[in-house]
Order: C-alpha cells, then sequence, then structure tokens
C-alpha cells in the first residue's frame, strides 16, 4: 500500500497529540526540586512530551529550553516585596499566557506558589476552558487561608496532595484530590549512610535555611549549648548551614559570642547530621520532617517579628505549629514557639533526650510512625501517573 503525504500528515499530527503538551509552572526552589522529579517520571510515560514554563534549573535541566529559569527572582517572600515587583511579576504573567497560547497545551501543571498560580490559573480558565488544570503540593490553605478552597474547587480539576490530611479537605469541598504522597521520602533515600549510628556526645542545632530565622534562632542556639556543656564537657555541638553566606554568618556569631570551638559549623550536611546526632534542636520547617525520616530525636523552635506572629495567630487556627505534630494529630515533638524558643526551656529538653534513653526511643517511635504516613517511595511516580490521566483523556 503507498504512503500519502496526506496520510502521513495525519499521522504525525496524532503522533504529536499522543505525546502530549504540558505548561508547567513552579516559584520556588522546594517547587523546582519536587517538579524535576514529576516530570521525569512524566517524561518515562511521555517520552515525546513536550514541555514549557518557568522554574528553576532542575526542571530546565528535564524539561528543556522552553522552561525558563525564575526562581532566583520569583521567589520573594511577603505583601511587601511582591508589591514591590510588581511590574516584573506583571510582565511575566503577560509573557507566560502569550507562550501559552502558542502552545495551547493539553494540561496546566501548577507547583506550589499559590499567590501567582492561582491567579495565572484564572486567566487560563478564562481563556481556555478545555485546558485541565492539575495543582501539585497544595497551599497550606488548611492553616492560613480556607478562603481560597472555592476558587480552587472551581479552576482546578485536580489536587495532588502530599499530606493525608489534605484529601478529604480538597474532596469535601468537591475537587479530585489524589494524595500522592511526600517526594521527601524518596529524596532522602539517597542521603542515607548504611550501618550509621548514633553518637551519643553529638547534638545537632539546625537553626533554619533563611537569614532572618538564623538571626533570630542561632544566638539562642548558642547559649543552649553553653549551658549544656557546662554540666557535659564532652559533649559536642554541629550545625549545618544552608549556603556559603549563612555559614559566615553563624560563624561571626559564634565568635562575638566568645565560645571559642563549641560548635562547629559545616557547609551543608544536615542529612548527614541528622543520622549522627543523639538528638538536636530545629528550626519549624522542612527539616523537621526529614529529620522524623531519618529518626533523629529533637525539639522544634519557632521565632518571628512579634507583629507578624500576632497576625498569624489571628489567621491560623491549629494546635501545633509542627509538620509532624500536625501529621500525627498530637504532641510527638516539644514545640518552643516566641518567647519559649530560650537557652533554659530548650537546653532542658535536650538534656532529657540525653538522661533518658526510653524518652528518646518513645520520640523516635513516634517519628517513625509519623513518617509513615508520609506514603511509601514512589511519590513522583504517582503524580506522574495522575497528570498522565488528563493528557490521555484528551488524546
Amino acid at each position: 500500500m503507498g504512503f500519502s503525504w496526506q496520510g502521513g500528515s495525519v499521522f504525525l499530527y496524532h503522533l504529536h497529540r499522543m505525546a502530549g503538551r504540558v505548561y508547567v509552572v513552579a516559584g520556588e526552589l522546594s517547587g523546582d526540586a519536587h517538579g524535576a522529579g514529576l516530570l521525569r517520571a512524566l517524561r518515562h510515560l511521555h517520552p515525546g512530551l513536550e514541555i514549557a514554563g518557568a522554574g528553576g534549573p532542575e526542571m530546565q535541566a528535564v524539561g528543556g529550553p522552553k522552561v525558563r529559569d525564575w526562581v532566583e527572582d520569583a521567589a520573594v517572600v511577603g505583601i511587601w516585596e511582591v508589591l514591590k515587583h510588581y511590574k516584573w511579576f506583571k510582565s511575566r504573567f503577560d509573557e507566560m499566557l502569550a507562550e501559552f497560547r502558542e502552545m495551547r497545551p493539553e494540561v496546566l501543571l501548577l507547583i506550589d506558589y499559590p499567590g501567582f498560580n492561582l491567579r495565572f490559573a484564572e486567566a487560563v480558565k478564562t481563556e481556555f476552558p478545555e485546558t485541565r488544570i492539575v495543582y501539585y503540593i497544595s497551599p497550606q490553605v488548611w492553616a492560613w487561608n480556607k478562603g481560597r478552597i472555592p476558587k480552587m474547587v472551581r479552576l482546578l480539576d485536580e489536587m495532588l496532595c502530599l499530606f493525608p490530611f489534605e484529601k478529604p479537605i480538597f474532596e469535601d469541598a468537591g475537587l479530585k484530590t489524589t494524595f500522592v504522597g511526600h517526594p521527601l521520602v524518596d529524596e532522602l533515600e539517597e542521603h542515607r549512610i548504611p550501618g550509621v549510628k548514633a553518637d551519643d556526645s553529638l547534638v545537632g542545632l539546625f537553626p533554619g535555611s533563611r537569614e532572618r530565622e538564623v538571626a533570630r534562632l542561632f544566638p539562642m542556639m548558642i547559649e543552649t549549648a553553653k549551658a549544656l556543656r557546662e554540666k557535659r564537657p564532652g559533649l559536642r555541638f554541629e550545625a549545618p548551614a544552608a549556603s556559603p553566606k549563612l555559614a559566615a554568618m553563624m560563624r561571626s556569631m559564634i565568635a562575638n559570642a566568645r565560645v571559642g570551638s563549641l560548635i562547629q559549623v559545616t557547609d551543608g550536611g544536615s542529612h548527614s547530621l541528622m543520622q549522627r546526632a543523639v538528638c538536636g534542636v530545629i528550626a519549624s520547617g522542612t527539616a523537621t520532617l526529614e529529620a522524623a525520616c531519618f529518626g533523629l530525636p529533637y525539639c522544634l523552635v519557632y521565632k518571628v517579628a512579634w507583629p507578624t506572629f500576632i497576625a498569624g495567630s489571628l489567621l491560623v487556627k491549629l494546635e501545633h505549629i509542627g509538620l509532624v505534630n500536625i501529621l500525627a494529630d498530637e504532641e510527638v515533638v516539644e514545640e518552643f514557639i516566641q518567647a519559649d524558643a530560650e537557652p533554659i526551656s530548650v537546653s532542658r529538653a535536650l538534656d532529657r533526650f540525653l538522661d533518658e534513653p526510653h524518652h528518646r526511643e518513645r520520640v523516635r517511635e513516634g517519628l517513625s510512625q509519623t513518617a509513615a504516613k508520609l506514603g511509601g517511595p514512589g511519590a513522583h511516580e504517582r503524580a506522574a501517573q495522575a497528570v498522565d490521566f488528563w493528557l490521555r483523556s484528551h488524546a
């Protein structure tokens, strides 16, 4: 049978349609890492998938040159910072919408970053109602802004959430929701040290990954270490810095406190320390989930500017502030918030870990049970399968 150009064109058109097109938007480094994992898994399902959008270096490496790397500029925090950069954001928004019009993808994949992404979803839904919109990594509306939920139900076709307690929140509101598990479970396996044993004389200090966070919490951690060393001369302290800039800042604080070589500051290495330390004190955030996965007994500390805390307290109606305690729906780890995040209380909590092996084991067991709720390995693959469903529904 002969091959006609017209028939060949139709075949190539259908092949292109089967390969699919996805436009993806992430605006922070964590979203870039998780987005890259999802896109990698999606490429396995659709080798010819066309990907465009905006993210960071990791997403660009997977998606190709049509994925712009904008996270360094896009990841601004706070209302004032966003307003200062309004013109820049407006220009990026218009450019991305123009790219979307040209590409006409079957699926818009949004990763966290709700301020920008929900506005972008609104624009796409208005102009291209046939586009399927999938959201990966739910904004923490259950903590901050439940008023956003009806808007998300109206705009989105599916929510892919990381925590099991998020599923009923969106489902009950009428949005198709899939609990895919937390990608940390996979990502941390690469950092697991075979056969490692905790050192009874090593305490981990984790002051956070942001400059303001470190400025508020690390001086308290230095004083805590000082108080503990006075009672236990053989005790050692290690503090991993999230960047060279923060490492320099932390070393300067230690020098100003005149405590000699009391604390060893390392460039990175938090995952290693979580497995080698006997216990620790950790700034509220993702690191607390990482510690749970590695089984490090710890107490949580949280301190922000008082106006921010008061405003947040009016908005947030949660019993606990730590992700592990929220996930467990009980206090697995002690939380020291604002004025309570001070050396006497924190050193007392660490003292208990050091003095009472049974207490350490009890907390470790609670962390293990909570970490199990994050889902098994394969979060990116499960998320990719959900996106694949919408791609195939268009084929």
